[in-house]
């Protein structure tokens, strides 16, 4: 028996519940599978899936309800309103990195206003910073490293989808940006420390790249390394944007406070009200 809209995406929605999965990727799988928008969903609720949008569905809900991401099963997902894709070998975007974009252009335009800036994204991952950066600010320059090149690969891909251009280089952290100075450098690095990963879920743990989720020293490595290497490059003024996990702003705040000891740091909330990202204006 084919099922209506309605009826196909409550079954699902129900099944996902049950095994204590997101019951929005019902909605995002039947958009995939019917080529349709939220909108036009809802406007025909009632209608019947045709038979290769049943079969379809059923086959990737079986996907779904192994705890593989929606986004890797649709290839995609959305960030400041532009489409992505996403692989095994990038981290999927997340809407509090939106929140890191968004602050940091505020912050930009109080700093330079109209003039040509160079800004750097370190450890792009889908390139989902750089591109949008470069997109909304179009006075900004952008160059995005990341050690991975299969990553890279992804990046390119998603810079030439939303049309956007972006410099990539492969090295690890700031190492490929040594010969230049950067007015701004904006980093959403690895910080889960290894020891938190038995506290995961499994739609993380299992499908999502380690390389991109863990780092030592309780996660806060990186950041340390990030404090040591800027101060060569940075410009003044200048501006460091990074995200963080929600228990590490004072730690990572002492990195750089140290690492420049005139500028302005900001630890600024995320829409839940947890400390996720901090910003260095270096005077």
């Amino acid at each position: 028996m084919i099922e209506t809209i309605h009826q196909a995406l409550k079954r699902l929605e129900t099944r996902l519940a049950h095994e204590e999965l997101d019951v929005n990727a019902a909605f995002l799988l039947l958009e995939h599978v019917t080529q349709k928008s939220r909108a036009s969903l809802l406007a025909e609720l009632r209608e019947p899936l045709t038979e290769l949008q049943a079969q379809q569905f059923e086959d990737l809900s079986s996907e779904l309800l192994t705890g593989k991401p929606i986004q890797h099963i649709i290839g995609q997902e959305w960030f400041y309103g532009r489409p992505f894709s996403v692989s095994k070998d990038v981290l999927i975007p997340r809407p509090e990195t939106e929140e890191l974009v968004q602050g940091a252009m505020q912050r930009a335009i109080k700093l330079f206003g109209n003039k040509l800036i160079r800004v750097a994204d370190i450890g792009t991952g889908s390139g989902a910073i750089a591109v949008t950066f470069q997109l909304e600010y179009p006075n900004a320059q952008v160059t995005a490293t990341d050690i991975s090149e299969a990553a890279l690969v992804v990046a390119r891909s998603n810079a030439e989808q939303n049309e956007s251009q972006v410099t990539f280089l492969q090295g690890d952290l700031a190492q490929p940006l040594q010969n230049e100075k950067w007015d701004i450098v904006l980093s959403n690095p690895p910080y889960i420390g290894v020891d938190e990963a038995s506290s995961m879920s499994s739609t993380v743990l299992d499908y999502e790249p380690h390389g991109a989720l863990f780092a030592e020293e309780n996660g806060l490595v990186l950041y340390r390394k990030l404090a040591e290497t800027l101060p060569a490059i940075m410009k003044k003024p200048g501006l460091i944007g990074l995200e963080i996990g929600y228990l590490q702003a004072s730690s990572v705040k002492r990195f750089f406070q140290n690492a420049f000891p005139k500028s302005k740091i900001e630890v600024v909330q995320d829409m839940n009200g947890k400390e996720r990202m901090i910003f260095c204006e270096i005077q």
